[in-house]
This record gives structure tokens, C-alpha cells and sequence, in this order.
């Protein structure tokens, strides 16, 4: 700066030293930044609202009071306290896309002089707490869960990235759903026949293949996809198990992209596995020295004449003999409980380390609606009544073995009418 400019600047009053600092300022370093200005009370309210209409676009339902599901919950407890609000109500009938306010876009705002009407002041009421109901019905500050300072919305914690993942990949509606929806009658077809069965899931993951299919809580699921991004390896004699993402397509038209392991500890925990098709229910196999043969449940057909017989469909004996079948049915044809007539051995399972009889109640249960009512006279005239004769299709009576031998056969029910074992 030469010495006349210097001087010229030394006699600048504050204003216009200012104002030269200002022009002379070629890289904007005196330039003020506005400050972005913090969201209004209205703006955090819509913004809580629309959490609520983003919850009711992805899930084609309203969130329910569900204790399981902490998130679903506040959803649940924000709309309930927005209802009952007829303030915020007013406040938010232009965001409510989905009708979920008891207003309609029609509402005007309430007249002047109803705002203006003073409210009698309330009489304080003690709340008893017993339960975690209890405790979000008395949020009358919104401390649970309707502003920023959520004792839900955790900050600066470590978080398990996995469980959130599994968050994010809660059910969905399946929008080629077309695609699928004609496999799972097929699927249930096969296990009613016994071609198919509903068999443990043992282990945790190895089972887990593309294609096939599972039960998970009770509703069928086909694995469509299995995308492996993390490959089973051990680091400093730390085991990590191979993980992805996967897609699973259920019964019901959902679908799901669940983590592969927590598909596996899903089933694990709360399903059964497939088998297969063309894997049929077969002799007992890798039968040990130390297991003890507890007889065998058979299934006969009869050879009997008698229109009375003859004429019933699908008619078949089960039961159950301490003894091989061959020798037990040897003398048939003079025994009213096989109908006084030769018998064919359709199946006949050798039963080990069991209750046999409880087995054969057990199915007897299955099938007590299609037990046949008939008498026969025996070798003396005596009129008798056989109970362990069923009119029902051979293929329901395998299935329901097979359900008996899983521990399946709590979740379904013969239907009569369809002659089908059905989920109940």
C-alpha cells in the first residue's frame, strides 16, 4: 500500500472503513451466513404426521398398539394423541392423505368465538401406573415419543447394524405376488399327498437353500433368492458365519429380504423345513441297538363282500399291534373288528422308543368325524360295533402320520368336506 493510500486510510472514519473493508473483500471472508432457520412447532408436528402416513403407505394398515414392536407403538400412542386433539387435528387435515383424522379437507377451522371460549380449568386427577400402558397413557408431555428428545430416539450409542437391518426388512405386500400365488396350492397338494413333508429345521443355516421351501410361525414360505455378500471366515480365531440378503415370498402375498441368518434362527427358533418332492414317509432308519421296538401301526383295507362295506370309499383301518401285522390279521375274516372279512396291509411302520397306543388315539382323534358306524355279527350272533375304521383317502392318513411324527399335527385338522388335512 503506498504511503498516500496508508494516510487516506488512517483519517476513514469507523463507517467508511467499513464500508472500504466491505468492497476491498474479493474473497467474501466478511460476508455474513444466514443461520437456517429451526423448524416451528407446526413443522415438527407435520413432520410427526407424516411418519404416520409413511407407516400407513408401506403397510396398507393404520399402526396397532403392538408392545412387540416399540416403533409401531409410537406410531400407535402419536395418532391416538393427535385424535384426540381437535387442534392439531385442524392443524394437519391438509396432510392427512389417507383420511386417518376424524375431519375431512371440507372442515373449516373452528369459528373465533369457540377458540376464544375459555375451557374450565380441569380438576387434577391421579393416575395409577401399573402396567407400560399405563405409562405412555400419562405422557402428557410427549416425553415417549412425540418430539426430538424421544427417550427412543438413543444417540451416541452403539448400535447393532444387523437388528436394524432386520427392522428394515419387515414384511411387505408382494407386487408380482401373480408369479407365486399358484406354487403354495401345489406345495400344500404334495404334503397332503405325501409327496412332500413338513420335517424339522435342525441346524442353523446350512439347510437354507434357493428354491425350496419352509414354514415360518406357522405360514408357508418359499425362498426365492439367496444373495451371499459375506462369505464364512475366521479372523484372529474369531468365527464369522457367511450372511446376505435374501428374498422370501410368503403364503399370505408378502415378502421379506431377511439377512440369511436371521432367517435360519427364525426357523430355527419358530419353523419346520419342506422336504423335497418325492421324499416320502419310509421305514425307520438309523435304528441303534439301544432302541426298543414298541410295535406297529398299520393301515388294512378290507376284502369284504357285504354292499354294506363294499360301497364305502376310501375305507381303511388304522391301528396299532404289539406283534407283527401278518400275524395279527392272520385269522380276519372270523374277528368283527376286521369286519369278519380278509384284509389287505396297505402300511405297516415299525414304531420304536414310543407310546404306540397314544399314537394310534392319536391319529383315531385326526379322524373321529369319518369313523363309520356299522355292525357286524360275529361267530356267535353277537352284534359288534369295530371304531377303527375311517372313510378317508389313504394320502390323509400318511400325512397325518407324518404330522404326528413332527409334532405338526396341533396346527391342522381333517376337513371332512374337502377331505383334506388343513392349517387350522
Amino acid at each position: 500500500m503506498k504511503n498516500e493510500e496508508w494516510q487516506k486510510f488512517k483519517s476513514m472514519e469507523m463507517n467508511d472503513w467499513l464500508s472500504f473493508i466491505n468492497d476491498d473483500d474479493e474473497l467474501g471472508l466478511t460476508a455474513v451466513k444466514v443461520k437456517s432457520k429451526a423448524p416451528t412447532a407446526d413443522e415438527h408436528l407435520v413432520a410427526k404426521f407424516q411418519e404416520i402416513n409413511d407407516f400407513y403407505k408401506a403397510n396398507g394398515r393404520l399402526p396397532e398398539n403392538n408392545m412387540a414392536n416399540i416403533s409401531e407403538l409410537m406410531l400407535f400412542k402419536r395418532l391416538d394423541s393427535i385424535r384426540g386433539n381437535d387442534t392439531q387435528c385442524h392443524a394437519l387435515v391438509d396432510f392427512d392423505e389417507f383420511n386417518l383424522l376424524p375431519l375431512t379437507h371440507e372442515v373449516a377451522e373452528p369459528a373465533a368465538e369457540y377458540k376464544a371460549k375459555p375451557k374450565a380449568e380441569p380438576k387434577p386427577v391421579v393416575k395409577e401406573i401399573n402396567s407400560v400402558e399405563d405409562i405412555f397413557a400419562d405422557d402428557d408431555f410427549g416425553l415417549l415419543g412425540e418430539s426430538d428428545d424421544s427417550i427412543f430416539n438413543i444417540k451416541h450409542v452403539k448400535t447393532d447394524k444387523r437388528a436394524e437391518s432386520d427392522f428394515v426388512a419387515r414384511r411387505k405386500a408382494c407386487k408380482d405376488f401373480d408369479k407365486y400365488k399358484d406354487l403354495f396350492p401345489v406345495v400344500q397338494q404334495e404334503l397332503n399327498s405325501g409327496q412332500r413333508k413338513i420335517i424339522e429345521f435342525d441346524d442353523k443355516g446350512e439347510k437354507l437353500q434357493a428354491g425350496e421351501y419352509y414354514v415360518l410361525s406357522g405360514v408357508l414360505m418359499y425362498l426365492e433368492h439367496i444373495d451371499i455378500t459375506s462369505e464364512a471366515k475366521t479372523v484372529d480365531g474369531k468365527r464369522f458365519r457367511k450372511d446376505g440378503r435374501t428374498r422370501c415370498i410368503f403364503e399370505n402375498g408378502t415378502e421379506s429380504n431377511m439377512l440369511y441368518r436371521s432367517i435360519a434362527k427364525s426357523l430355527y427358533a419358530d419353523g419346520k423345513m419342506v422336504s423335497p418332492k418325492g421324499e416320502h414317509f419310509s421305514d425307520i432308519k438309523n435304528v441303534g441297538e439301544d432302541d426298543e421296538s414298541a410295535g406297529f401301526i398299520y393301515i388294512l383295507s378290507s376284502q369284504s363282500e357285504d354292499p354294506r362295506i363294499n360301497s364305502i370309499s376310501n375305507l381303511y383301518k388304522i391301528g396299532y399291534a404289539t406283534t407283527p401285522v401278518a400275524k395279527r390279521i392272520a385269522n380276519a375274516a372270523n374277528e368283527p373288528t376286521y369286519l369278519m372279512a380278509p384284509v389287505n396291509v396297505v402300511a405297516e411302520y415299525e414304531c420304536y422308543n414310543m407310546n404306540t397306543q397314544k399314537f394310534e388315539n392319536l391319529i383315531h382323534t385326526v379322524f373321529k368325524d369319518v369313523c363309520i358306524e356299522v355292525e357286524i355279527a360275529d361267530l356267535q350272533g353277537n352284534m359288534c360295533k369295530p371304531r377303527e375304521w375311517f372313510s378317508v383317502p389313504i394320502e390323509q392318513i400318511n400325512t397325518a402320520i407324518e404330522l404326528i411324527v413332527n409334532g405338526q399335527i396341533v396346527n391342522y385338522r381333517y376337513n371332512s368336506t374337502t377331505q383334506k388335512i388343513e392349517l387350522r
